[in-house]
């Protein structure tokens, strides 16, 4: 037998208990579903590359016996021994474990286009995709919502308001509007209802300010960006600007409004606090516009907040 061809197997699965789901279900054969479709996916992909199993089990250095009970759905394999697969199978983990972007041929022609490109190409193939689909994207037409986004004390609250009077538009704090949706404090609804109900209140918020307001000076929370949907929608409808602030002036600001959740009173919150930004700050630069809140004062920062608003939108001065 050429080594390259697929050999008959056993329809039925090795001896062996079925791994219990620690959500609590099962599929009809008694095995977790996730384990079951990840099982699908090595066999599916074995087939795609015209390899037997004994053939994948030896380039990923694992027994036969293993890799069945991983194509049947009741191997818990580690993480290692997946990439050991993976990479027997020229594929990607994320392509293994079932990552979206895997799960067509279209998606995968996508990626393949995608993968190495600049920051710079893919910003404006999401620009033209959001123009395509017609959730927006670009500056064509640009919203008179101006979204101000950031982390905590980069002064979205207090130069949000002076703005929206300076424009004329209503100011809307979303932070306030999750917490009348949810009818408690913002610390509350992820003490009671964890952060996943959090961030569904606030996409609710970010929905219903963009429904009603078509001109808004809007303050986002700081972690808005942490939900791609979220986030797109921000970039989608409103005018985008990043306030930008050194942490020492992030953390003294916050602790000058009474803010004592857990960051502000870390031993290593200063740490805490330059970690978040590291992680949010390549999001945070897919705003139209960024400006440093730390470089002067409070009036000449407002006006050149001002100066550089009125201009995108072309307003007078």
């Amino acid at each position: 037998m050429r080594p390259d061809t697929i050999r008959a197997e056993p329809s039925a699965p090795p001896s062996g208990r079925p791994v219990p789901d620690p959500q609590g279900g099962l599929d009809s054969d008694g095995r977790n579903p996730f384990l079951a479709a990840l099982g699908e996916r090595v066999r599916s992909l074995r087939s795609r590359r015209g390899m037997t199993r004994k053939a994948v089990a030896q380039a990923a250095e694992v027994s036969e016996r293993h890799l069945a009970n991983l194509e049947y759905g009741i191997g818990n394999a580690s993480i290692l021994v997946l990439l050991q697969v993976a990479g027997a199978l020229q594929c990607s983990l994320a392509e293994l474990v079932g990552d979206v972007t895997t799960s067509s041929a279209e998606w995968l022609l996508l990626r393949e286009l995608l993968e190495r490109r600049d920051e710079a190409t893919l910003r404006r193939v999401r620009e033209a995709v959001g123009q395509m689909l017609g959730t927006g994207g670009g500056n064509a037409g640009r919203s008179c919502r101006v979204a101000l986004i950031g982390l905590r004390g980069a002064g979205k609250s207090t130069l949000g308001q002076m703005l929206a009077d300076d424009l004329g538009y209503p100011f809307v704090e979303l932070s306030r509007e999750i917490e009348k949706f949810a009818g408690c404090s913002i610390a509350e609804i992820q003490a009671l209802y964890g952060v996943n109900a959090y961030r569904r209140y606030e996409r609710r918020a970010i929905e219903e300010a963009i429904q009603i307001y078509p001109e808004a000076v809007i303050a986002t929370p700081g972690g808005l960006v942490s939900d791609a949907a979220t986030f797109n929608l921000a970039l989608a409808h409103c005018t985008t600007v990043w306030l930008q602030a050194d942490p020492e002036d992030h953390m003294r600001r916050v602790t000058a409004q009474g803010d004592l959740r857990p960051m502000a009173v870390s031993r290593e919150a200063m740490e805490d606090l330059k970690g978040i930004l590291a992680g949010r700050a390549a999001f945070y630069s897919k705003a139209e516009f960024k400006l440093d809140t730390s470089a002067q004062p409070l009036e000449p920062t407002f006006l050149a907040l001002r100066e550089l608003v009125r201009k995108a939108l072309q307003l007078s001065a």
